[in-house]
């Protein structure tokens, strides 16, 4: 019998020092991406509006083309770099410094290949091709982010806030002084690099306001080994999560039309703006997280199954009102334009109860040293959500690319736990904090 739901106990999360930081901490990551939210969605309909769905589709093709060489240029150091600097905080110069040189390599080299493979799908297309060349450079640009790793170490992430939220408010602006300028697609590629690359230098400005320079930073040639021979699971992890999240846009665009991404990008773009919740909670909680892991097993899977637990509740109370509401919620934020939007959104809301589970288990792969396992569990994902879309797209069009994409989400983030003996535990887990908001 349906009850009502039960709420995770907060002070199951609680630490003998650093309860209070990390609330502070998640405080603040919320007010980000509130703020960001709120702002983006106003200026990104607003956006979306006056290009239409065509050339909004284009720009999120190409936007999406990048995202899929981006785990490239991450090499899967972010969670490695935190565990690494809260286990001994006197390697940070040296983990800070080669972490930075191998993401600032990693960046080049997805720049090169996005750019590459463009060139080999749409040689003749001058304006794809410019848009993806223009969007690559990000990833060269968020090697920056190494900063952000250690505030998050430090369970400071405000200075980061304050960096890239001043970056982001300022582009924001540009962008609807574009849109009365009339300006061309290309434009707001340019201004989200700007966005990008205003956000690093605000980092750098931070970190050094604290007392820091980033000239101390230090080169470690066994370090950096060390670290490739831990991560490169998870640099081919990160790759297949991009295509099972980046995919359905490029098919999309070369099986329909860009139109049709267009259409499908709106409804993502609300489906996937409540992402940073999981993002933010776990953030603050997962150094907690690895500390437990250190000193009690018990105490560690309470925390894994308490943010577990929240996690889920989120999920479903975001999805539900939102399956009911997608179509009025799409005409009066994108017009009539985005009419076919509605039927796509009711769908792919549901994609957030499996993401909300895998971001939430993400701190206990890295613990438990099952960065492989999380490699392979990514790769069924990703490889179901190709094979669904090859025969739902031509099908179903856009509402085909969001089955695909529930179905290659909860396949990759749950079920497939229940097949290895080393992810059951995790898999009962999941199941447990379903289950139990019911019971």
């Amino acid at each position: 019998m349906l009850r009502k739901f039960k709420i995770p106990r907060l002070s199951l999360f609680k630490s003998r020092s650093d309860l209070r930081a990390m609330i502070i901490n998640t405080g603040w990551l919320f007010a980000d991406r509130i703020l960001r939210m709120g702002a983006s969605l106003v200026v990104g309909v607003w956006v979306a509006r006056y290009l239409g769905a065509r050339q909004y589709g284009l720009f999120n093709y190409a936007f999406a083309f990048v995202g899929l060489f981006g785990s490239i240029s991450t090499l899967g150091l972010d969670d490695l770099v935190i565990r690494q600097i809260i286990r001994d905080a006197s390697t940070q110069k040296e983990v800070l410094g080669t972490a930075f040189r191998l993401r600032l390599l990693g960046g080049f080299i997805s720049l090169l290949l996005s750019v590459s493979f463009i060139l080999l799908l749409r040689h003749d297309d001058a304006l794809t091709v410019g848009l993806v060349s223009i969007l690559g450079v990000i990833s060269v640009v968020q090697a920056f982010d190494i900063i952000d790793l250690w505030f998050q170490s430090q369970v400071q992430s405000k200075y980061t806030v304050v960096a890239k939220n001043t970056a982001f408010f300022l582009i924001t602006l540009v962008k609807v002084v574009l849109i009365k300028m009339q300006a061309p697609l290309v434009a707001f590629a340019w201004v989200t690099l700007a966005e990008y690359s205003l956000g690093a230098v605000g980092l750098a400005i931070a970190y050094r306001i604290k007392g820091y320079s980033l000239l101390l930073w230090r080169w470690s040639f066994p370090l950096a080994k060390a670290l490739l021979k831990e991560s490169w699971p998870l640099i081919f992890s990160n790759f297949a999560i991009l295509i099972y999240m980046k995919i359905d846009q490029i098919m999309l665009g070369e099986m329909i039309g860009d139109g049709a991404v267009g259409i499908y990008s709106a409804a993502v773009r609300i489906s996937e703006i409540w992402y940073f919740l999981p993002m933010a909670i776990t953030s603050s909680v997962s150094p907690s997280i690895f500390a437990a892991k250190e000193t009690s097993e018990v105490f560690y899977y309470r925390r894994i199954g308490q943010l577990l637990r929240l996690l889920v509740l989120l999920a479903i109370v975001i999805a539900v009102p939102m399956t009911f509401l997608s179509q009025t919620v799409i005409t009066m934020l994108f017009g009539n334009g985005y009419l076919g939007a509605g039927s796509v959104l009711a769908i792919h809301i549901w994609a957030s109860l499996f993401v909300f589970m895998s971001v939430a288990t993400s701190p206990w792969y890295v613990a438990e040293g099952l960065t492989r396992l999380s490699m392979y569990k990514s790769f069924t994902g990703a490889t179901s959500n190709v094979l669904l879309n090859l025969f739902l797209i031509p099908a179903y069009g856009e509402v085909g690319a969001a089955i695909a994409t529930v179905i290659s989400y909860g396949l990759a983030e749950l079920f497939i736990n229940a097949t290895h003996p080393k992810t059951k535990k995790i898999f009962k887990l999941q199941l447990k904090s379903f289950l139990l908001l019911w019971s």
